[in-house]
């Protein structure tokens, strides 16, 4: 049961950002995406949703039935790292999952891989209408590595502008994945600037095609062009952003009062009027955490107990793998809105297609007999030297769809195989307090390959920001992913990050050492009004509202 990739894909974090490279000296690796190169009062909700909806010819506003607000909009604490229409980076991922320059007009890599020099537009202004400089660019990166809220900086030694148009990154040590975060963090202006930046909408100046007029917190905010943008002026003159849970948006939906909603597998079914769905595909998968390291009563520093005798055994985590129908599971949990997931990054560049495996219940089984896992007393589930195959799956408290593909899975591996798998919904606490000891169903979704090295390099066995609670480590692992790490650009980064997942011996696919079982990507679906383009949405990362405006300015009425 191959997977069908039907996106176009290209070199694209919590991740993360995208191309990468440590590229050759001289380089900037976006030559190729230069031929793409981009060619009144604010109103309550209430006067949004009197727009005349089936008139769509010379419209040049959107109402958006929205599910996040920001906390803040300050690029320096992490917003807009799947993008934002409000701010401006040094480069940028298009359409088609390709790098192309934004601020930068070429950038080159030295031969160690240890500076970076990105050359800048000098026809700039921000919002403000003050000039953007390259040392806004330094102070950007700067701040952002200061603050130490989401995005990782640790590689960035320094960042200089040389002159108003030349800055200068500085890094510790190579890393192939820089770029990326690049190109995720929005530069700010360094004159501007305070502790009270992206606290409010006159506090939010940004230089990208918006600007934001108003933000009533909890409830709505509205973006509209920014007439200084270098670039050119968007379609969509004015935005409105509706906050609402999924019912709300769809009763608004339904009304009319919305242009485009945010919804879900579990409505998506229903038809509305002069509305359709639009399915975007994306890398937002959803899996299970497997410990691979039995219970020997340690714990983690914070004291939270250290490993799971049934999951440290391979064979059990194989069998988890190859013994469960994902197709089934994507039509009994998620109405068809999914494809089938077999790595973390399933169709990006650095991708193993080698990874891909088909549903196989008998060689499940034959794994299962083979590590001494049978049913002696017939009561339908096995066990070994007494201990029944048994282990509660765990998965985030009111989150409907993650409980759906847990129940699929326990009701599958229970008919196929003869596990017993009690679903468990669980806080935020709880979860933290026992991750490194029960399977958890847990999702990523990055388009950056740095991802991959959260997930399974030993050096992030058992923190607790999720990534690996599995407390898998591997000597071949961590030798490859150094490899890829330590390359000097990004295409040559590729075949070591695939060697990670499967060298024809081992690897961290569920064809290796399987320390996570994948099932499912989810598809991020929006009800859309007849005759608005939505323009080439770029495949989505975890997260289906703001990836959905990235391109906010290539929208148009039709």
């Amino acid at each position: 049961m191959k997977r069908k990739i039907a996106a176009v894909l290209c070199c694209l974090a919590m991740t993360m950002s995208m191309l990468a490279g440590c590229g050759n000296a001289g380089d900037s690796g976006t030559d190729s995406a230069k031929e793409t190169e981009q060619k009144e009062d604010t109103s309550s909700k209430a006067d949004a949703a009197e727009e005349p909806q089936e008139e769509t010819g010379g419209k040049d506003e959107v109402t958006i039935g929205f599910s996040n607000d920001a906390d803040s909009w300050d690029p320096c604490t992490g917003f807009g790292y799947t993008g934002s229409p409000l701010y401006s980076s040094l480069v940028k991922v298009n359409g088609d999952d390709k790098l192309e320059n934004d601020l930068a007009t070429e950038y080159h890599v030295s031969e160690d891989a240890l500076t970076w020099t990105f050359k800048v537009r000098d026809d700039v202004v921000f919002s403000n209408k003050e000039p953007l400089k390259a040392s806004d660019v330094a102070f950007t990166f700067n701040t952002t590595k200061e603050k130490a809220t989401y995005m990782d900086l640790t590689m960035l030694e320094s960042c200089t502008a040389k002159d108003d148009t030349t800055v200068e990154f500085k890094l510790n040590k190579p890393c192939v994945t820089f770029i990326y975060t690049i190109a995720q963090i929005g530069i700010v202006p360094e004159k501007s600037y305070s502790d009270k930046f992206g606290l409010s909408a006159e506090e939010t100046i940004g230089s990208g095609p918006y600007k934001l007029t108003q933000w009533d917190k909890g409830q709505q905010f509205i973006m509209e062009a920014n007439e200084n943008y270098y670039g050119e002026q968007p379609a969509i003159k004015k935005a409105v952003f509706l906050i609402q849970e999924e019912d709300a948006r769809f009763v608004s939906a339904k009304a009319g009062d919305v242009d485009i909603a945010l919804t879900s597998a579990t409505i998506a079914t229903n038809e509305i009027e002069g509305m359709h769905v639009e399915e975007v595909e994306s890398v937002d998968n959803r899996g299970i955490t497997l410990p691979t390291v039995p219970d020997e009563g340690k714990t983690t520093e914070d004291g939270y107990k250290i490993g799971n005798n049934i999951t440290s055994d391979v064979n059990v985590r194989k069998a988890l793998a190859y013994g469960i129908d994902r197709e089934k599971i994507i039509t009994e949990a998620l109405n068809g809105f999914a494809k089938p997931a077999y790595t973390e990054c399933d169709g990006m560049p650095w991708w193993n297609e080698e990874t891909v495996i088909d549903t196989d219940v008998d060689y499940a089984k034959q794994l299962l007999d083979e590590a001494g896992w049978k049913d002696e007393d017939g009561d339908g589930i096995r066990e070994k030297d007494g201990t029944k195959l048994a282990f509660n799956l765990m998965y985030f408290a009111g989150d409907s769809m993650r409980q759906a593909v847990a129940m699929s899975v326990a009701n599958q591996a229970k008919e196929n195989m003869g596990f017993d798998i009690t679903v468990e919904g669980v806080s935020a606490d709880d979860t933290v307090k026992r991750m490194f000891s029960e399977p958890m169903i847990m999702g990523w979704g990055s388009d950056s390959p740095m991802t991959s090295y959260m997930l399974y390099h030993s050096s992030n066995a058992g923190k607790t920001d999720f990534y690996n609670p599995e407390f898998y480590t591997s000597e071949k692992t961590d030798e490859y992913l150094d490899q890829a790490m330590n390359s000097i650009n990004i295409e040559d980064s590729y075949q070591w990050w695939q060697k990670a997942q499967w060298d024809g011996e081992t690897g961290t696919s569920m064809r290796g050492e399987a320390p996570w079982a994948f099932y499912v990507n989810m598809s991020h679906l929006y009800y859309v009004k007849d005759g608005l383009d939505i323009g080439k949405q770029r495949i989505h990362a975890h997260g289906a509202a703001w990836p959905l405006v990235a391109n906010l300015a290539e929208w148009t009425w039709n």
